[in-house]
């Protein structure tokens, strides 16, 4: 998961287009969410399974139909072109996908931050200053560039001094165990797979980066300001489904087992990757990470990042090409194309309990 292209910001933005923006804005009483894989966004195929979407979508008097996306790309594209009401996605790809491609993006729940589920992983050596002048697997464009870039930066070194090699995410753990491959950048399961083998050496992790790479539920701005309670609905879900799979209880147990068989391992791979999440299991938490300035600090890097890399439209003059607004109303970037959003207003309404 996790992958942002400069391949998927292309069709992404011609499919938009596509797209009358004024029949998104319609109230209506249907909508369709799309999730794909990952530890911090199993809850939603768990919460459709066991009848928690059911539950809020009735008590709001509206239709939620939630689908799981083994391509984590197709499901932003289809959000991005309009098919889908919301999508899970990080900040990152938010930003360069369906903002970059004009699409008016909100975040509605900031769910998580990976703290240890991305790392940077050396073959023989275990420190990260050996990675000079080595060659480095990862998913180009993806959050593992974005990991690279600041583990390089922390010892005062830059991608000039690396060679990357675009490599898909399903041929990480095949191509560490060849012999020309001796530094890749990935993310879990792959994480925890590779650091199984003996020559493997984690040399920096998400964890020395904290709450910059986060993991998400948005969805169309115009669809939210027409159908509050279709927001209301998806936080109600969240947190009901948080509140299942945190407890220590069998019911949580027999929940983070579900999602784990769901995402490919088991209830303790599940759990190992859990502990490598900064997961806001309640909404007080999610808001106050949300209202911190260093949430700000943090996209700034990222709008950088995604600028230097080409990935915030063809042409753009620069890092402010896009604006983005935090939940004090500050705007980093152009006011004037505000395109992705970070609005604590409905996880406030769940804290407070006025849902």
């Amino acid at each position: 998961m996790k992958i942002a292209t400069k391949i998927a910001t292309v069709l992404t933005l011609s499919a938009a287009l596509a797209v009358s923006t004024s029949s998104l804005a319609l109230a209506k009483t249907d909508f369709k969410v799309a999730w794909s894989i990952y530890v911090g966004w199993m809850p939603w195929g768990y919460a459709a399974d066991t009848g928690i979407v059911q539950k809020w979508a009735d008590k709001y008097g509206i239709t939620i139909e939630v689908t799981q996306f083994n391509d984590y790309v197709e499901s932003m594209n289809q959000y991005t072109a309009g098919a889908y009401d919301a999508v899970t996605l990080t900040n990152m790809d938010g930003l360069s996908i369906p903002a970059a491609g004009g699409v008016d993006t909100t975040a509605v729940i900031v769910g998580d931050f990976s703290n240890g589920n991305d790392a940077v992983i050396l073959k023989d050596q275990d420190t990260l200053a050996a990675i000079k002048g080595q060659t480095v697997n990862l998913v180009e464009f993806s959050v593992s560039h974005y990991l690279l870039a600041r583990a390089l930066e922390s010892v005062g070194m830059s991608e000039r001094d690396v060679n990357v090699v675009n490599t898909s995410d399903p041929d990480m753990v095949g191509a560490f165990q060849t012999a020309d491959v001796t530094a890749m950048v990935t993310w879990n399961p792959m994480v925890s797979e590779i650091l199984a083998l003996p020559d493997a050496y984690k040399a920096f992790d998400s964890a020395q980066i904290p709450g910059e790479i986060i993991d998400m539920m948005v969805a169309n701005t115009d669809v939210l300001a027409e159908n509050p309670d279709f927001g209301k609905a998806l936080v109600g879900i969240w947190y009901d489904t948080m509140a299942v799979m945190t407890a220590e209880t069998p019911e949580g147990a027999a929940a983070r087992e579900a999602m784990g068989v769901a995402s490919g391992t088991d209830q303790a791979g599940f759990e190992a990757q859990l502990a490598a999440t900064k997961l806001f299991a309640t909404p007080a938490d999610a808001v106050a990470f949300t209202a911190s300035p260093d949430l700000g600090t943090t996209m700034d890097r990222v709008r950088t990042f995604l600028f230097d890399k080409g990935l915030l439209g063809s042409g753009a003059p620069s890092a402010d090409v896009i604006g983005i607004e935090l939940p004090d109303g500050t705007v980093l970037g152009d006011t004037g194309n505000v395109k992705l959003r970070f609005d604590d207003s409905y996880m406030s309404m769940a804290a407070d309990g006025s849902l």
